[in-house]
């Protein structure tokens, strides 16, 4: 006689009361999902008709069999498309939606309210979460893994390390020179960025961000766009200051990642042991080879001089980022063929109309990958990356970027399949009929 299988899951709460049998009571933490279609963050063949069991934050079941829970919450997923919850891997929450002169010639408190403000919104577009490479956010995080404010899991950078005259140097054009002990400008103060010049300063600093909580260390190794005293072709830090970056990072069992545009940059760093370089919009064939021989991740963005250019008051940074634009493109493509380690993010800078693109520029990367790569690149990809970061990663219970038993339960339902319409990610408002993370409900527009 056939043998079918039915998995069930049983929870129940024993009550002992003058001999009576134990009786069951509805488990608000167990939650099944079925009749979906898993995309689970590696595999290109979706998981068909599958159900999912959720017991607290976690992932317990995922299986082609019919399963039950008894007490749980059950979702029927009608046929949707179960993709893990997204990652950015180069989020501001500090910069990315107040003006820059805002930024600027504000103060701590509307900078961090502005960041408090925003968190929700990236949950809400499936952005579960983001490595925040840049700004006092440690306190947003706080209060998100507290549950006072909703928003993506954070794993904060911390303010960004700048020498004098480089990247991120946003003082005034009068500040310097300075006298000893005259430089400590209000955004230092605050830790919305630092400086350090010099290995003792550099070791300094580093330990001071690795104390305010910062999960990995970001810095500046190469000319920017939006700032004004450093051009694009200039190298930053010396290679003994990087390595003492790097050397400060590795005590802490973590890594650095680095702004950096050009070769120049990328090389001497790269030698002294930065793990990520963040941009890299003009490097060489030859330095993109150097970044896969050390392992190192490239972390890119969809930036372009299409509709969503930033547009920039002064001549010199529209140049600049005209010049950075111009070599996305090839070094994308170059990057894919030569198999180098790639990361997504956005960089969403001083422009919260931008900002609430971000799922628009996740499907931009169909430029250069097709929509299954690009799932992969904006999940397990960028989870790996992550991961990096060791024992100063947050997130140590559970696996991010993938759905499988063990995984944290951050989970979108999609009408449609990504996997075939990578365009489903730009309109989350229409497209994303439930969001979970860390197996919270908080979007169920299913039917």
């Amino acid at each position: 006689m056939k043998q079918y299988v039915k998995t069930i899951i049983a929870v129940s709460l024993t009550i002992a009361s003058l001999g009576k049998a134990s009786a069951q009571v509805p488990d608000p933490n167990i939650t099944l999902i079925t009749n979906i279609n898993v995309f689970d963050g590696v595999n290109e063949k979706l998981i068909k008709n599958a159900n999912i069991v959720i017991t607290d934050n976690i992932i317990t079941e995922v299986s082609t069999e019919p399963l039950m829970v008894a007490g749980g919450k059950v979702i029927d997923g009608g046929g949707r498309t179960m993709i893990p919850g997204m990652i950015d891997a180069h989020w501001h929450m500090t910069y990315c939606c107040l003006l820059q002169n805002v930024v600027l010639t504000g103060d701590i408190a509307e900078v961090a309210i502005s960041g408090a403000l925003a968190a929700p919104d990236v949950l809400m577009r499936g952005f579960t979460t983001v490595r925040d490479t840049g700004g006092n956010t440690f306190s947003i995080h706080k209060m998100i893994e507290r549950g006072d404010i909703v928003g993506p899991r954070m794993l904060p950078s911390g303010p960004p390390i700048t020498q004098t005259g480089g990247h991120l140097d946003y003082r005034p054009y009068t500040s310097v020179p300075t006298n000893s002990g005259d430089s400590n400008w209000y955004w230092y103060a605050n830790a919305l960025m630092l400086q350090a010049d010099g290995v003792p300063e550099v070791t300094l600093r580093t330990r001071e961000v690795m104390r305010l909580g910062a999960t990995q260390i970001k810095i500046a190794a190469g000319g920017g766009v939006s700032s004004l005293y450093d051009p694009l072709d200039v190298r930053q830090y010396t290679k003994a200051e990087l390595e003492a970056f790097v050397e400060v990072a590795d005590t802490y069992n973590t890594y650095v990642l680095a702004h950096i545009f050009t070769d120049d940059a990328a090389q001497v760093a790269l030698e002294a042991g930065v793990k990520s370089i963040e941009h890299g919009n003009l490097l060489s064939e030859k330095t993109l080879k150097l970044m896969k021989e050390k392992g190192a991740w490239l972390s890119v963005q969809p930036i372009l001089n299409d509709d969503d250019a930033i547009k920039f008051r002064d001549p010199e940074s529209t140049q600049k980022y005209l010049e950075v634009t111009d070599g996305t493109d090839r070094t994308i493509r170059l990057a894919k063929k030569l198999g180098v380690k790639m990361a997504w993010g956005t960089d969403m800078l001083f422009d919260a109309k931008l900002a609430a693109k971000q799922g628009v520029f996740v499907a931009k990367m169909k430029r250069w990958f097709t929509p299954y790569e690009i799932m992969k690149l904006v999940t397990s990809n960028n989870a790996e990356l992550i991961y990096l970061s060791g024992p100063r990663n947050p997130y140590q219970k559970g696996k991010l970027g993938v759905i499988n038993k063990g995984a944290y339960a951050d989970l979108i339902l999609v009408d449609g399949n990504p996997l075939e319409n990578i365009d489903l990610i730009g309109d989350p408002n229409a497209n994303f009929d439930l969001i979970m993370k860390d197996g919270k409900i908080y979007k169920n527009s299913i039917k």
